[in-house]
């Protein structure tokens, strides 16, 4: 299956990817309270960042992610590292190419707007602690901490960009002539 991605820069877009995030809001399974959920999710619409959406080949909404410049631990003057607010795919296309599609988007998208913010070096997240999404992360990313909420564990990740890049190429195909 293909895939496509659109930069959320028009109302339309930022509307879809709110109302995708809302209706998948209890399987984001983000141990935080639904007032703060809103708040990771809504702020790459109003912070330096963006949304993004990824469609399959029927146009349905396949999965969306949002980040921003800075950290909140650095009060967003670390503008050099990029922390993903979100990232959700819908359960029939896990498994797919579409993540790794996701993570080369990522890296065109900060490669496309190099000049309009601070050059991005790294690239941190948080996510549910847990056996699969340790393995899965562990391939590109570290971690390097881990928070005990009440309502869960979030780990920590951090990848340098030109670590990811690495990491993306090796899923270069080659070209046949």
């Amino acid at each position: 299956m293909k895939y496509y991605f659109s930069d959320c820069i028009t109302f339309m877009y930022q509307h879809r990817y709110m109302d995708f995030l809302l209706a998948h809001y209890s399987e984001l399974n983000l141990p935080y309270s639904f007032s703060t959920t809103l708040s990771y999710i809504s702020s790459p619409l109003f912070m330096t960042g963006s949304a993004i959406l990824c469609f399959d080949e029927e146009d349905e909404t396949a999965g969306a992610f949002g980040f921003i410049h800075g950290t909140g631990e650095q009060n967003y003057e670390d503008q050099h590292v990029v922390q993903l607010q979100v990232a959700f795919i819908v359960n029939k296309h896990r498994g797919s190419r579409i993540f790794i599609e996701g993570l080369r988007f990522l890296v065109q998208h900060l490669d496309d707007h190099v000049h309009e913010v601070v050059p991005v070096q790294e690239i941190r997240f948080w996510a549910p602690h847990g056996g699969s999404m340790h393995r899965l992360f562990s391939k590109f990313a570290e971690q390097v901490s881990s928070k005990t909420l009440g309502a869960g564990t979030l780990n920590a990740y951090a990848v340098k960009l030109a670590e990811l890049r690495a990491y993306l190429a090796s899923f270069e195909r080659e070209v046949c002539v």
